[in-house]
């Protein structure tokens, strides 16, 4: 019931999908799970040579590279999949939805953990890197073009580069299922409102209400240049 239930995951998913006979011969996010379930099954038994043969196989095949070693749950859905990595170390729970571009990867040289796990229920969005063995917690979703460098919250929304928190839920959601790529606050916009509002009340507090006339600006300036002397610069008496 496997990849059976893979199948019918990614029909049920993807509006395009008219059956599940068309995702098992048309879908490369298929046809990737079951090549990535023959090397997993050669890796844990110590065939490395075939197990990396059989992967790289499923790469040439469909454009997503996943290393044998990675552990995936059930009902994986990748949409389109084309540039997916996913490293050796990497562990992906249940029903978890990936977008093309995705990279799941290590940093530099370390041994040992060094990809990322992903709990249930988690959306990644399109072209999102997560790199280093970080966790992103059950029902998280990550908004496209993202870095995730640090670990994530369950039940969170997350987004740029590098990926902040931006918005937390408290009752459980299941960004996997609903596939909203869209619904996610605009980091830069709501910065530039920030500083907007800060300069605007560092004016106000700096002028007043009303601008200043150039007078005022003018006394206000020879004040600055000479404190001790009087308001018109030395020398402007005739």
């Amino acid at each position: 019931m496997g990849l059976l239930d893979d199948a019918r995951n990614i029909q049920r998913k993807d509006p395009a999908a008219r059956t599940v006979l068309e995702v098992i011969l048309l879908y490369p996010g298929f046809h990737i799970l079951v090549y990535h379930r023959l090397a997993h099954w050669l890796y844990q038994r110590g065939h490395f040579f075939l197990a990396r043969w059989v992967s790289q196989r499923g790469r040439h095949k469909t454009g997503i590279e996943i290393h044998p070693g990675a552990t995936i749950g059930r009902r994986l859905f990748i949409d389109h999949g084309m540039g997916i990595v996913f490293g050796e170390t990497t562990e992906i729970g249940d029903n978890c939805t990936i977008y093309h571009g995705v990279t799941l990867g290590g940093t530099g040289k370390d041994t040992g953990k060094r990809h990322p796990t992903l709990g249930d229920n988690v959306l990644i969005g399109a072209g999102t890197k997560v790199l280093g063995p970080v966790y992103i917690g059950d029902n998280a979703r990550v908004g496209a073009g993202s870095v995730v460098l640090k670990n994530l919250p369950a039940n969170c929304t997350a987004v740029g580069v590098p990926a902040e928190v931006v918005r937390i839920n408290n009752k459980a959601v299941n960004p996997a299922d609903d596939l909203d790529q869209q619904d996610l606050p605009d980091l830069v916009a709501q910065r530039i409102t920030a500083l907007d509002q800060r300069v605007s009340q560092l004016e106000k507090a700096a002028q007043g209400d009303t601008p200043p006339t150039r007078e005022q600006v003018t006394a206000r300036s020879n004040r600055l240049m000479w404190p001790d002397s009087r308001t018109e610069p030395p020398g402007s008496e005739s």
